[in-house]
C-alpha cells in the first residue's frame, strides 16, 4: 500500500498566536495508539487546552483532545491522555534551556500528517501583554486597509 505524500492539517491552535508570541518553531512526532490515529484520520482533534512540558528528560504533550474511535470497541484511548512528543536528544535539550532560562512556554500551533505520519508543530513562545495583542490587531487592520487600497487602484477606481 503507498503511503500517501504532502502535508494534511488536522488541526490548528489559533488563538496560540493571538496569545503569545512565537519565537521559533519545532516539528515533532507524536506517539499515537491504534485508535487515535484513526481518529486524527477522520479529522478529529482540539489543541485548545494543550500545552507541552518536561517530565524525566522528555517532553510530554498534555491537554490534547482526541475524541474516541466511533467504531472503536474496548481497546478505545483517553480522549485527553499525555503523549509523548518524539524529537532528536539535541532538539529536547535546545528546547530545554531555553524554557528554563527565559521563562518561555512551548505551545502547540498545529497538528497534521506529513507523509502518513502524524506530526505537531511546538512553537517557543513567550506570553503577549493586551497592549501587545491590541498592536497587533491594528497593525493587521492597517495592512487590510492598504491592500484594498492597492487593489482599488490597480482597478483604476481610486
Amino acid at each position: 500500500m503507498p503511503r500517501e505524500k504532502g502535508r494534511t492539517l488536522i488541526a490548528s491552535n489559533k488563538k496560540a498566536r493571538h496569545d503569545y508570541t512565537i519565537l521559533d518553531t519545532y516539528e515533532a512526532g507524536i506517539a499515537l495508539m491504534g485508535t487515535e490515529v484513526k481518529s486524527l484520520r477522520a479529522g478529529r482533534a482540539s489543541l485548545v487546552d494543550a500545552f507541552a512540558q518536561e517530565r524525566d528528560g522528555e517532553i510530554y504533550l498534555y491537554g490534547l483532545h482526541i475524541p474516541e474511535y466511533a467504531q472503536g470497541t474496548w481497546t478505545n484511548h483517553e480522549p485527553r491522555r499525555t503523549r509523548k512528543l518524539l524529537l532528536k536528544h539535541i532538539e529536547i535539550v535546545k528546547l530545554l534551556t531555553k524554557t528554563r532560562e527565559s521563562g518561555l512556554t512551548m505551545v502547540p500551533l498545529s497538528m497534521y500528517f506529513k507523509d502518513g505520519w502524524a506530526k505537531v508543530e511546538i512553537g517557543l513562545a513567550k506570553g503577549k501583554k493586551s497592549y501587545d495583542k491590541r498592536q497587533d490587531m491594528a497593525t493587521r487592520d492597517a495592512n487590510r486597509e492598504i491592500s484594498r487600497e492597492l487593489g482599488r487602484r490597480l482597478k483604476g477606481r481610486a
